[in-house]
């Protein structure tokens, strides 16, 4: 880059070859004097109106999918650009199929680089294909830009901050081939299932009886008729499913993380919640795993809207395999606020005595459970508690098939 002392050099330099007669020197001196402000100029420009924009065919894919990628750079001012660097952070764990990426100090992150002129007004575009081979929430960005003079003295760099996300489903698969039972596989549901009224419709109002809770009561009715008076809820009797995975992937947390297992778990998980919603549960989603620059447990309460699997499947892509608590505590955390007809599935990679402790107490409560586990080691009975104990090897190979949902299932 050039220097500014290379100007007071070339001011000594004009005033020599004065001094001397020496027209070289001079020539080269008034050149170098008249070409630095020019260039100094012409970097200052170079970067402002340059906008830089990603385009993607899809913004959400199953694993194995190719996913295309435009990507826009626009010069808008009149002066073209001698050269311009383009270095877009790219996530490693999607594979770029055309043009390569450079490594980086940072981990799973790589840059893709283009290096161009412009001229004045133009629009320059790239196509890619990404093969999207990882479950989970990609981010592409920042991008940094390095533009200057033509000579070369100068340059100057700006980070554009725009970032892009590209979620990538789990897998679904029938959960026949995961091998649970294709009638019933969440216990008896439907032929112990009592009347229950959903307190998001309500139709009426009528007085309060001693055992009404106090969130029951409709203050404005109450004024009205100048006594208590409390909400009716509609009855229904739809079935209400929670999927609760376990992220850990061994019992004590500092003993590492098998990826491998986890994305088994949550394959299950997926293939169960998508399962629930076809069968017309009002289903939901928790897990003891945190989303993504957050502390907040990650939560999709139960629901049978057009668009509840979508909100599922990306909980599912944000999953990370580093719990908040144990399973144990987050079930007893979270099981006080869920509806009390709901079947509570559990599915965990690993099974430990705690987490046994935690369903029969839950059971003895009234709760119903199905525990759904990648670990056949489980030396306990659990009297009432539907168990099902599922092989890596099988889930593996049904994973392999690329069983994809209908399209209506995931509207």
């Amino acid at each position: 880059m050039f220097e500014r002392g290379w100007a007071g050099l070339a001011l000594v330099g004009l005033l020599l070859g004065l001094l001397l007669q020496q027209p070289g020197l001079t020539l080269l001196a008034t050149l170098i004097l008249t070409v630095t402000p020019l260039a100094w100029l012409w970097n200052r420009y170079s970067l402002q109106r340059v906008e830089y924009t990603r385009f993607f065919g899809e913004k959400r894919a199953f694993p194995g999918e190719v996913v295309e990628l435009t990507v826009r750079v626009t010069n808008r001012k009149p002066l073209p650009l001698a050269w311009l660097r383009i270095e877009d952070q790219f996530p490693l764990k999607v594979s770029l199929l055309e043009g390569e990426l450079v490594s980086s100090s940072k981990p799973q992150v790589g840059y893709l680089i283009n290096l161009l002129s412009m001229r004045w007004y133009e629009e320059v575009a790239w196509r890619y294909r990404l093969r999207c081979d990882n479950r989970g929430l990609h981010y592409f960005g920042p991008v940094r830009l390095t533009s200057g003079d033509i000579f070369g003295f100068y340059e100057s760099r700006q980070e554009v901050p725009t970032t892009d996300r590209l979620i990538v489903y789990p897998h679904i698969i029938p959960l026949a081939k995961l091998g649970l039972p294709s009638k019933e596989p969440f216990g008896d549901v439907k032929a112990e299932q009592r009347i229950f009224e959903d307190p998001s419709r309500t139709i009426g109002v009528r007085d309060y009886r001693p055992r009404d809770a106090f969130k029951r009561i409709h203050w404005k009715a109450t004024a009205r008729h100048r006594r208590l008076q409390v909400k009716v809820y509609e009855p229904t009797t739809t079935p209400h499913l929670v999927v609760m995975l376990n992220v850990a992937t061994f019992a004590r947390h500092w003993e590492g993380v098998d990826a491998p297992l986890l994305e088994r778990a949550v394959t299950v998980a997926a293939s169960i919640a998508h399962y629930a919603l076809e069968h017309r549960y009002a289903t939901g989603f928790l897990a003891n795993s945190s989303w993504p620059l957050s502390d907040q447990a990650i939560k999709v309460m139960p629901g049978r809207a057009p668009h509840q699997i979508t909100h599922i499947l990306e909980a599912l892509a944000a999953v990370t395999p580093f719990p908040l608590m144990p399973i144990e505590g987050f079930l007893a955390r979270e099981s006080r606020h869920l509806f009390w007809g709901a079947t509570l599935v559990c599915v965990t990679p690993i099974v430990t005595e705690p987490l046994l402790d935690e369903l029969e107490r839950l059971h003895d409560a009234g709760r119903r459970l199905c525990l759904i586990s990648l670990d056949d080691r489980i030396e306990r009975d659990l009297k009432g508690i539907t168990v099902h104990c599922l092989k890596e090897k099988a889930i593996a190979a049904a994973e392999e098939e690329r069983y994809e949902p209908a399209p209506h299932s995931l509207a």
